[in-house]
């Protein structure tokens, strides 16, 4: 089984398209186990070839099949129960939006079509416009010496990023990062303790960007036992330059992959020019079907957080059954778009299969 969240891609050929024929569960069928899954935007033309860390992302050979709205889904005005299954099933949830970067919603099933390794998926289960599914978020600050005139600023725009973000069943957890990861405060919904462990934190040392990212999804995404959907994000406050990993960044992003997370990034970078760091903030956050953030002055940084907010639930919840699945730990490449060219879809470029048990 498989649990899966966004796809990004831009397909758009003179092919035939094909239509899909659907098979709807009676209510939405969510995966219990977590395999990560990215995937890229869509554009109105052809789509560039990308790929995952270290894995090749193949060319799909046909448009995307369009999803049709099928006959007997669930009323989504109507709480739907949350069935604990063990089948091969994504859970896909990405995010709409138009050339200004506004968000879109009220899409319906038929506004998508999608391709799962080049291929039609076998059925679609569940698919929800707007989605308030719990969310698992993770704030990851930057302590490392470069930061240190910025980070009371920092602290400040987390805070009230967690007190207007966690509803009752949402759950939070803080950690710095220098060259060694300080968990301040695990996963809670008490903003009291969120907010004593950001003051805890102290800036000072090297930073092991990369070795914090991963031992991040490592140790707190990835172990997460959940009995249906969530969404995981973790949200990265740095300036995005390593100088202490072990790892690489494409082992860091295939970690948040495998652990079904995403990455937003906020850089802390406020000069006129980009440098190499805001590059890799915008590659981890793209890979992961997030989105980096480039403040242009230190008040923006709150702007970061709060157009983070406004993303996590303004989002759309897709279930469906691969064709072909192979349990063989590989990458497989998802394509998901739009049919109406005015509108961006951001998600996840992919994710791996499970791996036969053990």
């Amino acid at each position: 089984m498989i649990v899966l969240n966004r796809t990004n891609l831009s397909l758009r050929s003179k092919a035939a398209l094909f239509m899909l024929s659907l098979v709807v569960a009676a209510a939405p069928l969510r995966a219990q186990t977590s395999v990560s899954a990215p995937v890229q935007s869509a554009a109105p033309a052809s789509a560039p070839q990308t790929s995952a860390p270290s894995t090749p992302e193949q060319q799909p050979a046909a448009t995307p099949p369009q999803l049709p709205s099928a006959q007997g889904a669930p009323n989504q005005d109507q709480p739907t129960e949350t069935i604990k299954v063990q089948v091969n099933e994504v859970n896909l949830i990405f995010t709409v939006t138009d050339k200004k970067g506004k968000f879109v919603t009220g899409l319906k099933q038929e506004n998508f079509g999608l391709l799962d390794n080049q291929r039609p998926p076998e059925a679609v289960l569940h698919f929800q416009q707007q989605t308030n599914l719990p969310l698992r978020v993770g704030i990851m600050l930057d302590t490392s010496s470069s930061i240190r005139q910025r980070f009371q600023f920092e602290q400040d725009s987390a805070i009230e990023f967690l007190l207007q973000i966690l509803h009752r069943n949402d759950r939070a957890f803080v950690e710095g990062f220098d060259i060694q990861t300080d968990l301040a405060q695990d996963f809670t919904n008490n903003v009291d303790l969120l907010n004593q462990g950001i003051r805890k934190l102290r800036p000072g040392g090297g930073t092991a960007l990369f070795d914090a990212l991963y031992k991040t999804c490592k140790d707190q995404m990835l172990p997460l036992q959940e009995t249906g959907a969530v969404r995981r994000a973790l949200i990265l406050v740095s300036d995005g330059d390593d100088n202490y990993s072990r790892v690489e960044e494409s082992d860091a992003i295939k970690m948040c992959q495998r652990a079904d997370t995403i990455v937003f990034s906020i850089s802390t970078n406020i000069s006129p020019s980009k440098d190499k760091g805001d590059d890799v903030l915008k590659a981890i956050s793209e890979a992961t079907g997030g989105q980096a953030f480039y403040p242009v002055k230190l008040e923006d940084v709150a702007i970061g957080f709060r157009n983070i907010e406004e993303e996590l639930r303004s989002q759309y919840h897709l279930v469906y059954r691969p064709a072909n699945l192979k349990m063989d730990g590989s990458f497989r490449t998802i394509y998901l778009q739009a049919n109406d060219p005015r509108y961006h879809v951001r998600a996840q470029k992919g994710y791996f299969s499970p791996r036969p048990a053990q």
